[in-house]
């Protein structure tokens, strides 16, 4: 709009009231007409060219909103003032009739200074010996709002509001000056939207969503009057308990009148509106993770909001950039998927209640994008409240004895994603992924094979209570017979990965884990270091077992980067940030880099399918499968595994399709010895999550590894079937292979003590293990004749 012509005399006589109030003039409230404009033309020369140029008006804070991935589910409020910023075409005629009849009826007169107000202010002020009577316009209002918000110390804000006539020059003297450089419309929409409502309701967006729960523009006349006469008296009442509402409804029947006087309402709409009933329905705005619109979505939007905390891009400190989520007006729309949340924190609470030491606690990332679709655990999203807590008294014997409360059922620790000295927990056989994949890239294929023993004896030296072999560390469990990384990884053998992980160099392996993801820390309180073993682990034997520590979203996380053919995204909470102008900014982009080969990522992802009890696409899993139901539950392709620790103290799974991946830990945050921990609590939760989310949802298969990455260089192995076993051994050797004997005998149509044949037969992969079978003599046909016995020829057919 075009900016209105101030008249020199009115302005002249602003000032006027300026120096009056400073002391300068000291019977100018009797001055006549005719002496007032005799000042005119000195004031207009000289004081009025002593006006601040520019009041400089800062954005008022504003509330930012966090969404789910939908966009339209709200998951929590961020503010400092619950405010919103409305254009004043948003805000309808009959809330800036009541606003000007409450504050201003002449606001369309004065140029920011009601003269004749003030003056009269000022003489009945004096003469009652105290303030009777105010006169700041709203013009005046909004300018010492405007300070406010523009203060840079605590000293500033007091001098914007002290009650001294200092305060109140200064405010006339901007109040002129804004009104040359602003419109009424727009100095009117500035109050509307900084104006405090009471209630924690800044601006007349929050306060119609407070009292009303409706925008400002379904607001009925009585409903305006209702408003606006808080601004004034804004804590007269109380939305929580309904205290001070016969004050409140007396103030907007007065409002009502005044809106009468003015225009705005006939006397009869006026009636009306006072008889309409005081319906308060909204409610006082959450604010922060803590008052979630579901509790159990609360450690969501704590992960969100400490990685808000952790971006430069926001402020140059945590403080800063927590200010700026809270008063920048942002439009959030984050990864949280309202269909995976609900079905993991539906299947964890199944399985384990919030009053079990026990956590059991998922993270589901998307693969290819990082995105974080869900994190639950069995917990109240909420803190103890000290005078009455809830929380049981903890599990660790030590802090058991000084009677401290441990983290269940309420806390607010990021049991999930980790932080504030929150490290993790040991994720078990679900390492030994990082050993397959740190084998893939040294050349060994699949298909390699190793023969497993009951014990594998390493050369790493070890002390202490897990010194059980001669002094060197040794690895035991699972082991057996002859097995390639399908069948190891689906039947978990420990005498497998342990000298796998030795063949791919334990240092290699270490760093395939952390360049997907996985981070080392120094353990507080404890013997164990595992920043300081994952920079020299040469002979860090247990590695490949799982004794490292990390979280459900680290987990899933590396997990998913196997699934996205190697493709390594920062996990992230956000989709999308706008900020209060509708900028889209950058940082909510994903983070991605490729960190595996694809076709070694597609040959851990076929190793994986093994344990879930789905099968590779050559067919090699022979049915080693630890959790063997999985597949059954999820109805779609999946690869994954299982872990454990000794003792039992965590029990971890970790499944994905094409589409999500979902981490789960059981074990307890607040003692990490406690036993326990069962794949029968566990693998439910996991494996009914991922069903329920993948109802309805296309099924995707993996893409197949090379057949030269599966399989390797294949040979053939010659046949040793009657021969001796000395004469099968050097016959194996001679073509490259290494060669075992079975400890079990088996029956054969050779001759006690002969070759029986090779496990595998037909061809195997160069330099691969070749077991000689032993014959047990049943089944074989007696001869007689030269060379019949041991060690001679076979006989003939």
């Amino acid at each position: 709009m075009r900016k209105r012509d101030h008249n020199i005399l009115a302005n002249a006589a602003s000032l006027l009231i300026c120096g009056l109030l400073a002391g300068v003039v000291v019977a100018a409230a009797a001055f006549p007409a005719v002496a007032l404009s005799g000042l005119a033309a000195k004031a207009g020369g000289e004081a009025f060219g002593q006006l601040p140029d520019e009041l400089v008006v800062k954005r008022s804070p504003q509330i930012s909103y966090v969404y789910a991935n939908d966009g339209k589910t709200l998951i929590a409020t961020m503010y400092d003032e619950n405010r919103r910023d409305l254009p004043i075409a948003d805000i309808p005629q009959i809330v800036q009739q009541a606003i000007l009849a409450a504050e201003d009826q002449k606001f369309y007169e004065h140029n920011g200074v009601d003269v004749v107000g003030i003056a009269r202010a000022f003489v009945a002020n004096k003469q009652a010996g105290d303030v009777e009577q105010g006169a700041s316009t709203l013009t005046m209002q909004f300018v010492r709002l405007s300070i406010s918000y523009s203060a840079d110390t605590a000293q500033e804000v007091v001098d914007a509001t002290e009650d001294t006539t200092k305060r109140k020059v200064r405010e006339m003297r901007y109040a002129m000056a804004i009104e040359q450089r602003m419109s009424k419309e727009q100095i009117l929409e500035g109050y509307l939207n900084t104006a405090y409502f009471g209630n924690r309701a800044y601006g007349i967006y929050a306060a119609a969503q407070v009292y009303f729960g409706k925008e400002p523009k379904t607001l009925t006349a009585a409903e305006a009057a209702f408003l606006a006469a808080l601004v004034k008296f804004p804590g007269t009442y109380s939305v929580e308990t309904g205290d001070g509402e016969k004050t409140a409804v007396d103030r907007r029947n007065y409002v009502l009148s005044e809106m009468a006087e003015t225009g705005a309402l006939t006397g009869q709409q006026a009636t009306l509106a006072k008889a309409e009933p005081l319906k308060i329905v909204g409610k006082i705005t959450p604010n922060g993770c803590v008052q979630s619109t579901k509790n159990a979505w609360g450690f969501f939007c704590d992960y969100f909001q400490r990685w808000w905390n952790d971006q430069e891009v926001f402020g140059s400190t945590a403080y800063d950039r927590e200010r700026q989520l809270k008063s920048g007006g942002f439009r959030i729309v984050t990864t949280l998927d309202p269909v995976a949340q609900n079905a993991a924190n539906k299947n964890v609470l199944r399985q384990v209640s919030v009053n079990d030491s026990r956590a059991l606690m998922l993270a589901a990332v998307e693969p290819g994008t990082g995105r974080v679709r869900a994190l639950a655990v069995n917990r109240n999203f909420k803190l103890d409240d000290k005078n009455k807590p809830a929380n049981k008294i903890s599990t660790n014997p030590e802090k058991r004895k000084k009677g401290i409360r441990g983290t269940y059922p309420n806390t607010t620790n990021p049991l999930m994603t980790g932080g504030d000295g929150f490290t993790g927990y040991q994720a078990g056989s679900a390492f030994k992924i990082f050993t397959i994949i740190a084998a893939l890239e040294k050349g060994y294929p699949l298909a390699t094979t190793i023969a497993t023993k009951k014990q594998y004896v390493t050369k790493f030296p070890i002390s202490g209570p897990n010194a059980n072999c001669g002094g060197f560390y040794c690895a035991s469990g699972g082991g057996g017979g002859v097995h390639n990384m399908w069948t190891a990884f689906g039947s978990s053998v420990n005498t497998y990965f342990v000298p796998l992980a030795i063949m791919a160099g334990i240092q290699n392996v270490v760093n395939v884990a952390k360049k997907m993801g996985i981070t080392f820390h120094d353990e507080p309180n404890t013997n164990q270091d595992d920043l300081g073993y994952s920079n020299n682990a040469s002979q860090w034997g247990a590695f490949t077992l799982g004794v490292s520590t990390t979280t459900p979203l680290e987990l899933a996380n590396a997990y998913a980067t196997i699934v996205a053919d190697g493709l390594y995204c920062e996990p992230t909470p956000v989709q999308s940030i706008t900020d209060i102008k509708g900028n889209n900014l950058s940082v909510a982009d994903k983070r991605c880099k490729q960190v595996i080969a694809p076709d070694i990522a597609r040959a851990a992802v076929d190793a994986g399918r093994c344990p879930g009890g789905d099968d590779s696409a050559f067919g090699k899993c022979d049915g080693h499968a630890t959790n063997r139901d999985s597949r059954g539950i999820v109805k779609k392709p999946i690869t994954g595994k299982s872990g454990t620790t000794d003792d039992d103290n965590s029990a971890t799974l970790t499944l994905s399709t094409r589409q999500l991946t979902i981490s789960g830990f059981l074990t307890n945050p607040d003692w990490a010895f406690a036993r326990g921990m069962k794949h029968a609590v566990i693998n439910p939760a996991v494996q009914r999550t991922l069903g329920d989310f993948m109802k309805g949802k296309p099924t995707l298969a993996f893409t197949k590894p090379s057949t030269k990455i599966a399989n390797g260089d294949q040979i053939s192995i010659p046949s040793v079937e009657c021969k001796t076993v000395e004469q099968a051994r050097s016959i194996l050797r001679a073509k490259g292979f290494e060669v075992e004997t079975a400890p079990e005998q088996t029956d054969s149509k050779c001759a006690k003590g002969m070759a029986a044949g090779t496990t595998p037969t037909g061809r195997t992969i160069r330099k691969g293990v070749v077991v000689i079978e032993i014959s047990n003599g049943k089944g074989a046909k007696p001869s007689t004749g030269p060379g019949s016995g041991p060690g001679g020829p076979p006989p003939r057919n």
